[in-house]
């Protein structure tokens, strides 16, 4: 499957590449990492439709991932699922309003980002399998 990782910090796609690693769990495909710094680039991506989950992260910048996954979402046919990065439990709401279908916040638990990425991906495997 292929993950799209959007950050303006190369340091948090870092991160995030690294928990999500080659397989984030057992029972899902091997990991293909897409890294973004700019939002036409994250656009680009998505409008291929050859991502099968985008994390973006909410604190980017000038484009933040709220901004973008709202974007998508209007925008971008059969957008893919998105798992957005917030820098505080209290922006849930704002994951919200940007129609993310996960959040994680900062700072980012290994384990708690790769189960959420292999949820979104067990989730989009049995949508491909009933098409």
């Amino acid at each position: 499957m292929r993950v799209l990782v959007y950050s303006d910090d190369a340091g948090t796609r870092e991160k995030v590449r690294l928990a999500i690693g080659r397989r984030p769990a057992a029972d899902v495909p091997l990991t293909e990492i897409v890294e973004c710094a700019t939002q036409p680039a994250v656009i680009k991506h998505l409008d291929s439709g050859e991502i099968d989950i985008a994390v973006l992260d909410g604190e980017a910048v000038p484009a933040g991932g709220m901004g973008v996954s709202r974007q998508a979402k209007d925008e971008v046919h059969d957008c893919p699922p998105i798992l957005l990065l917030i820098g505080r439990r209290d922006d849930r709401w704002l994951a919200n309003w940007s129609r993310a279908d996960a959040v994680v916040a900062h700072p980012i638990d290994p384990i708690v980002l790769a189960e959420t990425v292999a949820g979104l991906m067990r989730g989009r495997l049995s949508v491909a399998r009933s098409d």
